[in-house]
């Protein structure tokens, strides 16, 4: 059965919005895109340089897709693996676009992203896309989060967990802090929660 891993930049109030650039999105009026750049070191530079080498296929919302595609095909050289891994897009209203290999999940998200889960074939990896991420969360399907999480709060913007999760425990796999301040923790599920009560 394959993995499902999100990998998310996040501010300690939980932002995930647009922290790669000032236009990468600005729904709701967000004004702070860009944020992670004041924090970028080697060490973390590094840690997602291996974790983009491991084998992998891409789970993506549209919106994501459509910031990726114009982008990434244009800079084969610093990330390869992107090019060949497929890009399973959850739009109903993208059905087909000219970087490939692309698959197209409309209707029963969750359904659809369960079955691939099934199947075989590389770990999906799930990037950003913050609106599908409550999808896969309020239906128990994400399995490891690799984080960066950021020293800085934001106040607004779309957040990791906005529409909540299903209860479930999680373990550290690893863990780093970056020169700047930035905590790498990777958790994987560990089976259900467990209370104080005896």
């Amino acid at each position: 059965m394959r993995k499902l891993t999100a990998i998310e930049f996040v501010t300690l109030d939980g932002v995930v919005q647009a922290p790669g650039g000032p236009d990468e999105d600005t729904s709701g009026g967000f004004v702070h895109g860009g944020w992670i750049r004041p924090y970028v070191d080697p060490v973390q530079s590094a840690v997602i340089r291996e974790q983009m080498s491991l084998p992998f296929d891409l789970l993506l919302g549209r919106r994501t897709f459509e910031i990726w595609a114009p982008y990434w095909p244009q800079h084969p050289d610093v990330w390869p693996e992107v090019q060949t891994a497929t890009k399973y897009v959850a739009s109903n209203s993208l059905t087909a676009h000219a970087w490939g290999p692309s698959v197209f999940l409309g209707g029963d998200v969750a359904g659809r992203v369960t079955e691939l889960k099934r199947r075989p074939g590389a770990d999906l990896h799930v990037y950003g896309s913050a609106n599908l991420l409550q999808t896969l969360l309020k239906h128990d399907l994400v399995d490891a989060f690799w984080l960066r999480i950021h020293p800085i709060t934001l106040g607004r913007g779309k957040r990791l967990f906005a529409g909540g999760a299903m209860p479930a425990a999680f373990r550290v796999t690893e863990s780093q802090v970056t020169s700047t301040g930035v905590i790498l923790v990777s958790y994987e599920r560990a089976g259900d929660v467990e209370t104080g009560r005896t």
